[in-house]
């Protein structure tokens, strides 16, 4: 533990967290932007999806026309910029926006891109998440820091999001 915080509160040395909920995506083929000076640029559109939890206010649909703008860098980086619509079961509607990194061992992120199956241990993939909404039933979610960690399967990633307590 750093000397710093020796004399801090207790409270100040780990994060805890809690399952919020489970999110699936489906996307359409890549649109290649090409290479811009920040590194190849490409756009997936989200064309739908679901997410689920056990707090019953969580679990419903994601609409189609979100996106994710993906920059692929030379060190072999993914940039993940995400913007989503949920949709409740209560027909409820959430903005979801998250920004993240997927690397790993350059064999790894090939199989990947090839669409295969890769075990999700074998690569980074995290995000960190915010909510928004005008819901007052889910308004904890505007003041809520949230962390994500994923998994890229052929037709689109699964995330498993959590709330940072």
């Amino acid at each position: 533990m750093p000397a710093l915080l020796d004399a801090a509160p207790a409270a100040l040395g780990r994060i805890e967290t809690r399952p919020l909920f489970a999110i699936k995506l489906t996307v359409a083929p890549l649109q290649e932007l090409g290479e811009t000076p920040f590194g190849r640029r490409r756009v997936a559109v989200v064309t739908g999806g679901e997410f689920e939890s056990e707090r019953p206010a969580l679990n419903g649909r994601v609409l189609t026309g979100g996106s994710d703008w993906l920059t692929f860098r030379d060190n072999g980086v993914v940039t993940l910029d995400v913007r989503l619509v949920l949709e409740t079961v209560e027909g409820l509607t959430i903005g979801m926006r998250y920004n993240g990194y997927r690397h790993g061992p350059e064999a790894v992120m090939a199989r990947l891109a090839a669409g295969e199956e890769v075990d999700p241990s074998e690569y980074y993939f995290r995000a960190a998440v915010r909510f928004e909404t005008g819901a007052p039933a889910l308004d904890g979610l505007n003041h809520t820091v949230a962390v994500a960690t994923g998994h890229r399967y052929p037709d689109g990633p699964l995330y498993s999001v959590f709330e940072v307590l």
